[in-house]
């Protein structure tokens, strides 16, 4: 079988980092285009907007779309239209309301749509979720905390309303909680910390609840310095389970369960070329409908101006 005629839309340091390592070990797939207003790829075609992409280039099957989540839907909806296989860089968009349009677009138009949740392919999520499901969990407490001054430097666009703050990596972890966990769970309080010049929080308490009661914490921070800190703590009958490092290592009882190395991103790629395949698509919005809910639901708390 060819190869899957692959196009990324955005070159920046999350395509460089971690897409284009991915596709080129991947033999599913050949990028053969880009389009982005400054980034190019050495030896690949480039184009400065997806339109001129699509346009000169026919024989794209699939595309990527790694820009700021506002500005996805239009690019996606442009993709679609014209028949192509589209992965959305997680969050999915930055309303639940455009990425419902997309994923019935997408089964109008016979195309497959991935919101792609890397955190949930991190190498021991899947022990996690079965050692959840094999006991009683008591509490979950997540931890989320890292320095945005590394992990954003200069990105604007993401103290901007729907660029989600602190709830950009915030939903990685969301998007590990609601696979681990064996029943849904429902915001019942929150507390959102905005810096008095942006748009976006940059920390976030959260109490959820599901239907029997089970209480699960969140604290999200963006202020962390030194370790930075990406564990959930389950309280279970056969004791306490760490996931730790992003979903990198299980620990029950303080002993290391399990550990691998980290294949997220060859792991989204390897997905959404089973999904073509399979001519179907893979959108769950369960993380971005808790982020939607906190803001819904949550308390402002507005502290002091933040400069990077």
């Amino acid at each position: 079988m060819s190869p899957i005629n692959l196009a990324i839309v955005g070159v920046g340091k999350i395509v460089r980092d971690q897409h284009l390592p991915s596709i080129a070990k991947n033999p599913d797939f050949a990028l053969v285009a880009t389009a982005s207003r400054h980034g190019t790829v050495e030896g690949v075609k480039s184009y400065t907007t997806i339109d001129a992409m699509l346009d000169a280039e026919p024989s794209i099957d699939a595309v990527s779309l790694c820009m700021p989540p506002q500005y996805r839907y239009e690019a996606a909806y442009k993709a679609l239209v014209a028949g192509k296989h589209v992965f959305l860089e997680k969050p999915p968009g930055a309303t639940l309301s455009e990425v419902a349009d997309l994923e019935a677009l997408a089964a109008k138009q016979g195309a497959s749509l991935f919101a792609s949740w890397h955190s949930r392919y991190a190498p021991a999520v899947e022990a996690a979720k079965a050692f959840l499901a094999a006991t009683t969990i008591d509490s979950v407490h997540v931890i989320w905390k890292e320095d945005v001054r590394h992990w954003h430097p200069n990105q604007e666009w993401i103290w901007q309303a729907g660029g989600l703050g602190v709830f950009d990596p915030g939903i990685n972890a969301l998007s590990i909680v609601t696979h681990i966990l064996p029943r849904p769970i429902f915001i019942t309080e929150a507390v959102l910390e905005f810096p008095e010049n942006r748009d976006a929080p940059i920390a976030a308490d959260i109490r959820f609840r599901n239907a029997n009661g089970l209480p699960v914490h969140a604290e999200f921070d963006w202020r962390q310095t030194g370790k930075q800190s990406w564990d959930i703590v389950a309280e279970t009958a056969a004791g306490q389970m760490v996931l730790s490092e992003g979903g990198a290592k299980l620990s029950v009882n303080g002993a290391l369960t399990f550990a691998e190395p980290e294949q997220e991103y060859p792991s989204l790629y390897r997905r959404f070329a089973e999904i073509i395949k399979a001519g179907k698509s893979d959108v769950d919005l369960a993380p971005l409908r808790h982020v939607a809910d906190a803001f819904m639901l949550g308390k402002r708390k507005f502290v002091d101006a933040f400069h990077d």
